[in-house]
């Protein structure tokens, strides 16, 4: 979806009948499309082919001459079972990129292992850092692990791209969940690598900078994001806090606890909305927490081009969460908008197998 909202043509190969499996993910269904399908799917064209049947095989292999690129998830082997592996595709089109993502790796110890996104929080170490204690271990609200392993494996795909401007010849790119995950283990990786400390899920605190959270108020909660001494300074100021042994954020996190009742009283008298304008006055960075209704109907988010309108060919006009990258040249935004709806299964077979019999 990525490569499709940066002007990609995107051709999915689906199973005939059934089609992907998030379509039948749910509810929601809509007239009977998956909202979790509708999600991941603009921006491309369906075809429905059995790659056991020499016919549709032979549609995937004339699709294989005319790619740039092929993006594949099957578990390691299986392409290879089907006669597709990495060097039959080669030899059809040696300019091919081939993107393989899989749950675990293409090989080490564990590199079979088929992988979902929930198992791979788990085993990727996210969930140990999420939640709101150690014993609380949760997953992320969204499949991060699929997310991340698309991004990470759409810029491989644009790397081996411009490297072929070079060498005239295609490339493999691999990536998996558990690789994407470990990718953003950021300060918590080189926390243990380096330090030898197993970081551990704290709840909404960062346990490296303090105060950095989620503080209760008046009539709810607010984030506040203090990540410098100047800004603890003006913190200190604005609500008039003098406060012995909490002077570095070194303190600050060694003794959380005290902070946080410190920084809670000072809030108990305002309201968040009262709360969020004297931060702001004061420079301090901070926010509240929103519901997903509250996001979309955010004029920040509409005017960030976070919403687009399809006109789907079953359901008609659809509103979907948009691209996240915009683009300008010489002040003027060009950022692509003419997008396309989520397909429906094989919508797009009969066009594209004309495309397949067309001259080149």
């Amino acid at each position: 979806m990525m490569l499709g909202d940066l002007g990609a043509r995107v051709i999915k190969v689906e199973v005939p009948e059934r089609g992907d499996d998030t379509r039948g993910w749910g509810p929601p269904f809509v007239d009977g499309e998956s909202t979790y399908f509708l999600s991941a799917n603009r921006n491309k064209e369906s075809i429905a082919l059995d790659l056991k049947d020499p016919a549709d095989r032979d549609v995937l292999l004339r699709l294989v001459d005319r790619a740039d690129v092929l993006v594949e998830n099957f578990r390691t082997g299986v392409l290879e079972r089907l006669g597709l592996g990495i060097g039959d595709l080669r030899q059809r089109n040696p300019r091919l990129v081939v993107l393989s993502i899989t749950g675990f790796g293409h090989d080490g110890p564990e590199g079979g292992r088929a992988g979902y996104d929930q198992i791979a929080q788990g085993e990727a170490g996210l969930m140990s850092l999420t939640g709101s204690g150690p014993d609380d271990p949760q997953r992320v609200g969204v499949p991060i692990g699929d997310l991340l392993a698309g991004m990470y494996g759409a810029y491989g795909v644009l790397a081996a791209l411009n490297e072929r401007w070079s060498t005239g010849v295609g490339s493999v790119v691999r990536t998996s969940l558990l690789a994407a995950i470990v990718g953003v283990h950021a300060f918590q990786g080189t926390r243990y690598t380096v330090a030898g400390e197993v970081g551990r899920a704290q709840g909404n605190h960062h346990p490296s900078i303090a105060p950095y959270g989620l503080f209760h108020c008046a009539d709810g909660a607010v984030q506040i994001s203090v990540g410098s001494e100047g800004l603890w300074q003006r913190f200190c100021s604005a609500f008039s806090l003098d406060v012995s042994g909490l002077d570095t954020n070194a303190e600050r996190v060694a003794h959380r606890d005290r902070l946080v009742k410190v920084v809670e009283d000072a809030f108990a008298g305002y309201t968040s909305e009262a709360l969020l304008a004297k931060l702001a006055e004061a420079g301090v960075p901070a926010g509240r927490v929103r519901t997903l209704d509250e996001v979309y109907s955010w004029d920040q988010t509409a005017s960030q081009g976070l919403i687009i309108d399809v006109d789907h060919a079953t359901l008609g006009p659809l509103r979907l969460p948009g691209p996240p990258l915009r683009f300008f040249a010489d002040d003027e935004e060009t950022t692509p908008c003419d997008h396309s709806p989520p397909p429906t299964l094989d919508q797009h077979g009969p066009a594209i197998r004309a495309w397949l019999d067309s001259p080149r």
